[in-house]
């Protein structure tokens, strides 16, 4: 029933798109600008409240629970397994925007900051910092250890709707199938608009290294050659395909931003990573809780609002598959790993390329900043063209983003397929090959219809019954942690009175 009435929305919506691909923009346009504004405060609110629930379970007495049973071992070692859940919550998205977004920032500042000027590029920086860091980062962990937890500690299914279901009260259990539904669409929605956003990079950078025409044919190619590719990995599981894939991608991130720090303004990129981490810090209440009520400014709106509303969009996916690779994980290791670890790798992975693009130019007064306002696709490409072995770190990035093309294809399609299964942590490969295919067809159809964009809006707007969706899930994740924490302590404390009542014998 939930496949039948998913399919059957996103259907819907697709058919929408192909009709009135302009209509559909105006509606998802028009409810995107009513939430930001009346809802973003809210956002702002329970965003920050995630972040201080996974602080306060890594460092309290709850963060030695583990996520099955007590000396269960973890399933994957720690390398395999931050590399799938890296390429799976941000990969792609930090090598679009490691450029795009700092002179995004600069060329347009935050309210009270004048664009152009070294505080336009150091607010630039923070706020990289700011969306890339331990927030959006905190979203998805959440999900997945409530996740995580009722399924490898309570023997539930691999499902949103398991911890929710937890929960005393009748209506949220009545509700929870839909939760499921929810999960799918912002899932399907999500994935597709990623494709397809991939798809235009990913052209970008033949075109640059190749002299492949940039257009709708070229794009749907790379849609087609891509989906082949991420199914290949899919079908051979996540020990396989997945894993290997996701380990190799970390690897090409990792040799690319080291090229770039060594070929770039490298003392610059230390000094933009000690300040700009100084700001973040000091800076960290008050841009989580910012809003401009007495300024005329969309900016908070359109950015950060924006921001927490698509990786919530994006938390069933990230967070049913980083609960699937952390089976064995104790609550602290799994927050110390899913949270501080891939923030530090975003913090590094702007500092060098954003600290790089910034530093050309200011000093270089090379173009970024009006390539990145002429296509957003470009920018990494741009900063290249002023660097040594440009063509190569072209090449590279090309390949690195069709990587992380194929593994958030590949990690989509278990996803979608453990959701549709009633939560099968292992689907069958018909189930995951109908998933990638009706992702892959969503990407192309809008391209087609020129509503990639008001997809990715759609997202944002079915995050908000979301959001409230998470607060649940959180509750049950709080209900549970200290329910078996004091379980522990009474078997504990029964097995003392045991052994003194054996040994006084």
């Amino acid at each position: 029933m939930q496949l039948i009435l998913s399919a059957g929305l996103i259907a819907i919506v697709v058919g929408w798109g192909l009709l009135s691909p302009a209509t559909m923009a105006k509606v998802f346009d028009l409810a995107l600008a009513e939430i930001t504004r009346d809802f973003g405060a809210f956002y702002l609110w329970v965003v920050l409240a995630l972040v201080l629930l996974c602080g306060f379970l890594a460092f309290s007495r709850y963060g030695s629970l583990r996520l099955g049973a007590d000396d269960e071992a973890p399933e994957f070692s720690t390398f395999s397994w931050f590399s799938m859940l890296f390429a799976a919550g941000m990969g792609i998205g930090l090598v679009f925007w490691g450029v795009a977004e700092p002179l995004s920032h600069y060329g347009t500042a935050p309210p009270g900051i004048t664009a152009g000027t070294p505080e336009a590029a150091n607010a630039a920086m923070r706020y990289a910092f700011f969306h890339w860091g331990l927030h959006p980062w905190a979203i998805y962990a959440v999900v997945a250890l409530a996740i995580g937890f009722f399924q490898f500690r309570r023997g539930g299914a691999a499902l949103v709707s398991t911890s929710t279901e937890s929960l005393p009260w009748l209506f949220v259990r009545r509700l929870s199938p839909m939760f499921n539904v929810l999960a799918v669409i912002a899932t399907a929605f999500g994935v597709a608009a990623s494709l397809g956003i991939g798809a235009l990079q990913i052209n970008s950078g033949l075109n640059r290294v190749f002299g492949l025409p940039i257009g709708t044919g070229s794009q749907l190619g790379i849609i087609a050659v891509t989906t082949a590719l991420f199914l290949t990995s899919a079908v051979t599981g996540v020990d396989r395909g997945i894993k290997w894939l996701s380990s190799i991608n970390l690897v090409i991130a990792a040799a690319l931003a080291v090229a770039v720090f060594v070929l770039g303004p490298t003392v610059a990129i230390i000094d933009t990573f000690t300040t700009t981490l100084g700001s973040y810090l000091s800076e960290f209440v008050r841009m989580s809780l910012r809003t401009t009520p007495f300024r005329d400014s969309a900016w908070v709106g359109g950015w950060t609002v924006f921001y927490w509303a698509w990786w919530i969009s994006w938390s069933p996916f990230v967070g049913l598959f980083i609960a699937r690779v952390s089976r064995g994980r104790t609550i602290r290791e799994f927050i110390l790993g899913a949270v501080m670890a891939p923030t530090l790798a975003a913090f590094v992975w702007f500092s060098v390329f954003g600290g790089t693009a910034l530093t050309m130019e200011i000093w270089q007064h090379v173009p970024i900043a009006a390539a990145v306002k002429a296509d957003v696709s470009t920018a990494l490409f741009a900063m290249f063209d002023a660097l040594p072995l440009s063509t190569l770190l072209s090449s590279v990035a090309t390949l690195l983003v069709l990587v992380f093309f194929v593994t958030s294809g590949d990690s989509a399609t278990l996803v979608l397929g453990m959701m549709s299964t009633g939560g099968d942590p292992n689907p069958s490969t018909k189930v995951k090959v109908l998933w990638g295919l009706l992702v892959a067809g969503i990407a192309s159809s809008l391209l087609l219809a020129g509503g990639v964009k008001a997809v990715q809006t759609a997202t944002i707007v079915f995050a908000l019954p979301f959001a409230f969706v998470i607060l649940l899930m959180a509750l049950a994740l709080w209900r549970g942690v200290r329910d078996d924490w004091r379980d522990g302590q009474a078997e504990e404390q029964r097995l003392r009175k045991r052994m003194r009542e054996i040994a006084s014998q």
